[in-house]
C-alpha cells in the first residue's frame, strides 16, 4: 500500500461503522447484506471489506443490529437506545458520552450521571432525537471505573472526615469514618481511595491512604499533581534492592561478544544539567571519503531482563516523566545516571545503528547491533553550538560546563562540523518530502533552592538541537525499515501519526485567517507545505504561541502500535522509538525485538505487544498532562510576586465564562472572568471567536492584544486570574 494512500486503522473502522448505521437506518424496513452496504459506502478495497464483515458482526453479537437470514442485516426497531461509552464531565459538572461510531457525543446532565466520574466506561441509554437538537442521554450503568484513587483537602469534623477532590471534575465529596484517617489533620492534602458508594449515601465512603502536606507547599503540590495521574514519585523498596544487586561491571568475555568500538572518535551533546547521556555519536572518515556515523543508544536490555520485578515497575511507569523541578525517572538510579549513562571516559554497553554516508547525506551502508563504546567527550548544547558557529574549539568559560575554559581537538571540531552540515541535508529533505517543523516554545523557569522561580526563559532548539534529532531520527526510521519491509511480516513496536482531521485543520484555518495567514488544502504535500509556512511566518511574533499550539492541536496523537501507517508529522513511511530505553519502555521492547530477529528468531504474536504499545501511549499521555499541570502550577507560583504588574498579552482562548490570555513576555496564561468586565454586558460568540458588550457593541476576539493584572492567584486549584485592563493601545 503506498504511503499516500494510508489511513488511520482506527479511524477507518469508526468510518465504515458509521456508514454501516447510516445505510441501516436510512431504510430501517429493508436488509442489507455486506456486498450491498459496502457499494453504498464505497468500500472497494479487500481489507477494509473484511474490516465492514467483522464489524457487522460484531455489531450483531453486542445486538446493536439484526441479521434477518444468513448475512443479511438491518436496523434494530427500538425506541430506546444503550450504548457503551466514555464519560467526559466538564467544567459544570455535566458530561459528554463518548461513543464509538457515533457521530456526535451524548450529552447527560448532572442529574443523570449515576454516580459516573471523568473517564468512567458506562452504559447510556440515549433518548429519541429531537429535530434540530444534539443528542442526549441519561447513564443507566457504570461498567469500569477508570480510577478510585484521588486527591483532595481533608475536611475533620468529630467523628468523620470529608475529603474535598481537587479535580474540577470530580463532582463529589468522599465520607471518610474514624478508623480510616491515617495520621491526616484538617486541611492536609491527602490521597483517598474510594471504597464503595452505597445506594442510600449522598458520598461514596473512603479510606485516607496517603497524607502529602500542606496545601501550597512545593513538594505538597508536585506530589499531588503526580498522584492525581496515579503516578510515582518514589521506587518501592524491593525494586531499588534488585537494581542495587546487579552486576553493572564491564566483563572481557561481554566484550568479546560485541563490535568493539572503544577507541573511535566517540562523544555526547546533551543539556547541561542533564544526568543521564543515552545516546552518544561516534565519527570516522572512510578510505573511500565516506564517513562512519554511528548512533549508540544505552543498552537498558543487556541489565533490564524480562519477568523480573525490575522490568515490572519500568512497564508499569512506561515513561520518565519530566516536571518543572525535577525527573521522575523510569529506571532506578543505578541504570539510568551509572550504568546506562554513557559518560565519558567509561566502557560502557551500548546497541548501535551505525551507517555509512557520503557527502550528500546518501546512507551507503548500515550495520545494526550490540556495541561497547568509550566516550571521548561531553558537550552541553551551548558548546557545541558554539564550535558550529565559530568552528572553532577553544570553549570559552562563559558557555563551558567545565570549571573553566577549555579546547578541544581538531578531530571532534571536524567531526561536529562534517555532522551539522550532514544534518542539515537530511533536515532538507525531510522537509521536501512533506515533514513538519514543529519548533514550538517551551517555557523554562529559574529555580532558587527553595524551588521558588525567580525567572523565565525560554528553550530554543538551534543547530546543536537538530544535529542530535537529525542523526536520532535517522537510527529510528533505519531500524523501523530494517525490520519493517522484512517478509513475512514480522511483529515490531512502531511509532505511528496518522494524517490530521480535515475539521480541525478547517478551524484552524478560520483562527489563523485572523492574523493574515491561510492554509492550503490542495493536496496532502500542499497542506503540509502551507503549515510550515505558516510556522515560519509567526515566528517573532505575537501570535506565534497560540499558532503554534492551535497548529499541534490540529494534529493527530502520535502514539505506538505494532501496526505501520507512518509518521505524517515525519514524512517517514516506518519510524520506531530506538533512541531512548533509559526514559520509555517502547524503546527497550524494540531493542529487545530487533535482537531477537538479529538472532533469527521467529516473529512473536502481536497481541501482547499491542497491549503494551497502548499501556506505553497511555502512560505517555498522563505524563504530558503531569508536566504541563507543574508547569501551569510554577507559572501561578512566578506571578503570585507580579501582582501590581500591568502586562501585555494576547486573547488565546474565548469562552461563554471569559477570556484566556497569554502573557507576551513569559508565556503564563489566566482567565479574564466574564462577570468581572464591568464596561458592559458582554455574551459570547462562539463563530467569531469573542465577546461583545450588547451596549457598546465592543469587541475582544481571539488574537487582541489586551493589557491584564494579576487579580488572584490559587496554587492549590492551579488557577491564575487576570483583571483586564483594556486593549493594547
Amino acid at each position: 500500500m503506498s504511503k499516500n494512500n494510508k489511513r488511520n486503522k482506527n479511524q477507518r473502522k469508526n468510518e465504515i461503522t458509521r456508514g454501516i448505521f447510516t445505510v441501516l437506518e436510512k431504510e430501517p424496513e429493508k436488509s442489507f447484506n455486506y456486498k450491498q452496504i459496502a457499494a453504498k459506502i464505497g468500500v472497494v478495497d479487500s481489507n477494509e471489506r473484511n474490516t465492514l464483515i467483522k464489524r457487522l458482526v460484531e455489531l450483531k453479537e453486542k445486538k446493536r443490529i439484526l441479521e434477518e437470514g444468513r448475512g443479511s442485516y438491518k436496523a434494530v426497531a427500538s425506541t430506546k437506545t444503550y450504548h457503551t461509552g466514555t464519560v467526559d464531565i466538564t467544567g459544570r459538572g455535566n458530561a459528554y458520552i463518548v461513543v464509538e461510531g457515533l457521530d456526535d457525543d451524548v450529552f447527560v446532565p448532572f442529574n443523570k450521571l449515576k454516580k459516573a466520574f471523568h473517564r468512567d466506561v458506562v452504559e447510556v441509554y440515549i433518548f429519541p432525537r429531537r429535530k434540530g437538537k444534539k443528542l442526549e442521554g441519561e447513564i443507566t450503568k457504570v461498567i469500569s471505573r477508570d480510577k478510585t484513587s484521588f486527591v483532595g483537602i481533608v475536611d475533620m469534623q468529630k467523628d468523620f472526615a470529608f475529603v474535598r477532590p481537587t479535580d474540577y471534575r470530580m463532582y463529589t465529596d468522599i465520607f471518610v469514618p474514624k478508623n480510616k484517617f491515617s495520621t491526616a489533620a484538617d486541611g492536609d492534602k491527602v490521597i483517598v481511595e474510594i471504597n464503595e458508594w452505597p445506594d442510600n449515601a449522598d458520598s461514596p465512603f473512603g479510606t485516607i491512604t496517603q497524607v502529602l502536606g500542606k496545601p501550597g507547599e512545593h513538594n505538597t503540590e508536585i506530589h499531588s499533581i503526580l498522584a492525581q495521574y496515579g503516578l510515582p514519585y518514589e521506587f518501592p523498596v524491593e525494586v531499588d534492592m534488585f537494581a542495587n544487586t546487579l552486576d553493572t561491571s564491564i566483563k572481557e568475555e561481554e566484550i568479546a561478544k560485541r563490535r568493539d568500538l572503544r577507541e573511535t572518535l566517540t562523544f555526547t551533546i546533551d543539556p547541561k544539567d542533564a544526568k543521564d547521556f543515552d545516546d552518544a555519536l561516534s565519527f570516522k572518515t572512510l578510505e573511500n571519503g565516506n564517513y562512519e556515523i554511528g548512533i549508540h543508544i544505552a543498552d537498558v536490555s543487556h541489565y533490564l531482563l524480562p519477568d523480573t520485578i525490575l522490568d515490572d515497575e519500568a512497564y508499569d511507569r512506561a515513561t520518565s516523566v519530566y516536571l518543572v523541578d525535577r525527573v521522575v525517572p523510569m529506571l532506578p538510579e543505578v541504570l539510568s545516571n551509572n550504568a546506562c549513562s554513557l559518560r565519558p571516559n567509561e566502557e560502557k554497553y551500548t546497541f548501535s545503528a551505525i551507517f555509512e554516508i557520503d557527502e550528500k547525506a546518501v546512507i551507503k551502508n548500515e550495520w545494526f547491533g550490540r556495541t561497547v563504546i568509550n566516550s571521548d567527550q561531553r558537550f552541553a548544547y551551548e558548546e557545541a553550538q558554539y564550535i558550529i558557529e565559530t568552528g572553532k574549539g577553544s570553549i570559552p568559560l562563559e558557555i563551558s560546563i567545565r570549571e573553566g575554559a577549555y579546547t578541544v581537538g581538531d578531530e571532534i571540531v571536524d567531526a561536529t562540523l562534517t555532522m551539522d552540515r550532514l544534518a542539515k541535508i537530511m533536515r532538507e529533505k525531510r522537509m521536501q518530502q512533506g515533514a513538519i517543523s514543529f519548533d514550538k516554545i517551551e517555557v523554562r523557569f529559574n529555580l532558587n533552592e527553595k524551588m521558588e522561580p525567580e525567572g523565565v526563559y525560554f528553550k530554543e532548539s538551534k543547530d546543536a538541537n537538530k544535529l542530535i534529532e537529525e542523526f536520532m531520527l535517522l537510527a529510528n526510521r533505519r531500524v523501523a525499515q530494517f525490520i519493517g519491509k522484512q517478509k513475512p511480516v514480522k511483529t515490531f513496536v512502531y511509532r505511528v501519526h496518522d494524517e490530521p482531521d480535515e475539521d480541525k485543520l478547517m478551524a484552524l484555518n478560520g483562527i489563523i485567517s485572523r492574523f493574515g495567514h491561510k492554509l492550503d488544502f490542495k493536496d496532502k504535500k500542499s497542506i503540509s507545505n502551507s503549515l510550515n509556512q505558516l510556522l515560519e511566518d509567526v515566528k517573532g511574533k505575537k501570535e506565534q504561541n497560540l499558532v503554534d499550539t492551535l497548529a499541534i492541536r490540529s494534529m493527530s496523537k502520535a502514539i505506538y502500535t505494532v501496526d505501520n501507517i507512518g509518521h505524517y508529522g515525519l514524512a517517514f513511511d516506518y519510524y520506531t522509538h530506538f533512541t531512548s530505553p533509559i526514559r520509555r519502555y517502547p524503546d527497550v521492547m524494540v531493542h529487545r525485538l530487533l535482537q531477537h530477529y538479529l538472532d533469527g528468531g521467529e516473529t512473536p504474536k502481536a497481541e501482547p505487544y499491542e497491549i503494551k504499545c497502548k499501556h506505553s501511549s497511555d502512560m505517555e499521555s498522563l505524563a504530558a498532562n503531569a508536566e504541563r499541570d507543574s508547569i501551569k502550577y510554577m507559572q501561578i507560583k512566578f506571578m503570585e510576586d507580579h501582582q501590581d504588574q500591568e502586562f501585555v498579552g494576547v486573547i488565546s482562548g474565548v469562552t461563554e465564562w471569559g477570556l484566556y490570555v497569554e502573557i507576551i513576555e513569559n508565556k503564563c496564561e489566566g482567565m479574564v472572568r466574564i462577570r468581572d468586565i464591568k464596561d458592559d454586558y458582554y455574551t459570547f460568540d462562539e463563530k467569531e471567536y469573542a465577546i461583545v458588550g450588547e451596549k457598546t457593541k465592543k469587541t475582544y476576539q481571539l488574537g487582541d492584544e489586551v493589557v491584564v493584572m494579576v487579580k488572584s492567584t490559587d496554587l492549590i486549584k492551579r488557577h491564575l486570574d487576570f483583571s483586564l485592563i483594556g486593549k493594547n493601545a
